[in-house]
C-alpha cells in the first residue's frame, strides 16, 4: 500500500545520514517488494527510489472498473500499477542486480500462489542474471503481484515451467501469507553454532504500524477490504517479528525493527495521492537522517504500550497536530538505564 513511503523515505534519509549499510540479504513483501530492489542496488538508486514513492507517479493507481467488476477479479484496474513497476524495471535495473547477485548476495520476493495456497518465494537475483527483455517482464510480473492486494487488484497469471511442463500460476500480494520474512532462509544457518553470527545486523522495516488508534470503518467495500487486509498483516507482523527475534537472540545477532509509530496521523493504506506520500516519505527520511529510525524490539514496544494507554481523546489531540514522534523517541519511552542502538 501507500504506506512504502515510510520505507522509500527511510532508506534516502540513511543515505544521507551516511549510515546506509550494504545488506548481504535483501527481502520484499507487497509495497516492500517494490522498495527492495533499490534497497539492494543501495545509495546510488536514490533518485529512481525518490521518484518511484514521492515523484506522484500513484496518483492514478486506482482506476475503478464501475460496474465492469461484476465481470473482474478486482475493484481496480491492474494497468495503472503494472504501467508504474514497468517504468522502473529497467533493463539497467536488471543489470545491475545482475552483478550483485554474482557476489553473493540476494534480493528475494515474496507472492502467493492461490492456486497452491502457498507462499513462493522468489529469487531476483537469478531472474536478472538471464537477461533479456523476458527476464525483465518476468521481474516486473513478480513485484506486480507481490503489490496486488487480493480483492482490490486482479491477480497475476505467471508461466510457469516445471519437468517439462508449462502452466500458469495465479499470484497475488505476498502478504496475504506472510507480512515479511528472513525464517526460511535463515534456516539456513540452524546447523552452525550460535556464537558464529554473533554481532550481525538484522534491519526489519515494516511499511505500516503494528498497532493502530481505532476509528470507525465507512460501510463500504473498499474501505472493508483495505481495513481487514491491513489488521490481517499487522498481526501476522506481530508474529513474525517475535519468530526473528527469537532467531536474533538464539545466534547472538543485533535486531533492529522499525514501523509507522501508532501516534502518527490516520495512515491509509490506499491513500495514494502525491500529498500524503511526500509527507510520509519525507517524515521517513526525516527520522532516518537524525538516527532516530531504528529501535530494539523491547523499546518498539514500549512505545506502543505507552500511546495505547492514553485516553482516545488524547491519542486524537497527538494525531490532530500532525507532528508524531519518530520510530525511536527517547521522549516515548519509560525510564531505563538502556542506550539508544549504534
Amino acid at each position: 500500500g501507500s504506506a512504502g513511503a515510510f520505507g522509500a523515505g527511510a532508506l534516502v534519509g540513511l543515505s544521507r545520514r551516511g549510515e546506509r549499510p550494504q545488506y548481504q540479504l535483501v527481502t520484499g513483501v507487497s509495497t516492500g517488494a517494490l522498495i527492495a530492489p533499490f534497497a539492494f542496488l543501495g545509495p546510488s538508486w536514490d533518485v529512481q527510489l525518490t521518484e518511484a514513492f514521492a515523484g506522484g507517479h500513484t496518483e492514478g493507481l486506482l482506476r475503478s472498473r464501475g460496474l465492469a467488476i461484476l465481470f473482474h477479479p478486482g475493484v481496480y484496474r491492474s494497468a495503472p500499477l503494472v504501467a508504474l513497476v514497468d517504468h522502473f524495471v529497467t533493463h539497467e535495473l536488471l543489470q545491475a542486480v545482475a552483478r550483485e547477485h554474482a557476489t553473493g548476495r540476494m534480493l528475494l520476493v515474496a507472492t502467493t500462489d492461490l492456486d497452491k495456497e502457498e507462499t513462493v518465494i522468489w529469487d531476483m537475483g537469478v531472474i536478472a542474471a538471464h537477461g533479456g527483455e523476458t527476464a525483465r517482464m518476468l521481474f516486473r510480473d513478480v513485484l506486480v503481484a507481490s503489490a496486488s492486494i487480493p480483492g482490490l487488484f486482479p491477480p497475476v497469471i505467471i508461466r510457469v515451467q516445471e519437468a517439462g511442463l508449462a502452466y500458469d500460476e495465479m499470484h497475488v500480494d505476498g502478504g496475504t501469507t506472510v507480512p515479511f520474512f528472513l525464517g526460511s532462509e535463515l534456516s539456513f544457518f540452524s546447523s552452525f553454532a550460535p556464537g558464529e553470527f554473533a554481532g550481525w545486523n538484522i534491519y526489519v522495516l515494516v511499511n505500516g504500524q503494528l498497532g493502530k488508534a481505532p476509528h470507525t470503518t465507512p460501510f463500504k467495500t473498499v474501505p472493508i477490504l483495505a481495513r481487514s487486509f491491513s489488521a490481517e498483516l499487522m498481526h501476522m507482523a506481530r508474529v513474525e517479528l517475535a519468530v526473528i527475534a527469537a532467531f536474533a537472540q538464539r545466534y547472538q545477532m543485533n535486531l533492529r525493527f522499525t514501523d509507522i509509530p501508532i501516534d502518527y496521523p490516520r495512515v491509509g493504506s490506499l491513500d495514494f495521492r502525491a500529498s500524503s506520500m511526500r509527507t510520509l516519505f519525507d517524515y521517513g527520511a526525516d527520522c532516518a537522517r537524525k538516527g532516530l529510525l531504528w529501535a530494539t524490539v523491547d523499546e518498539a514496544l514500549a512505545r506502543f504500550e505507552r500511546t495505547v494507554s492514553q485516553p482516545l481523546q488524547t491519542q486524537e489531540l497527538e494525531q490532530a497536530r500532525g507532528t508524531p514522534g519518530c520510530p525511536f523517541d527517547e521522549s516515548s519511552l519509560p525510564p531505563s538505564d538502556s542506550k539508544p542502538p549504534t
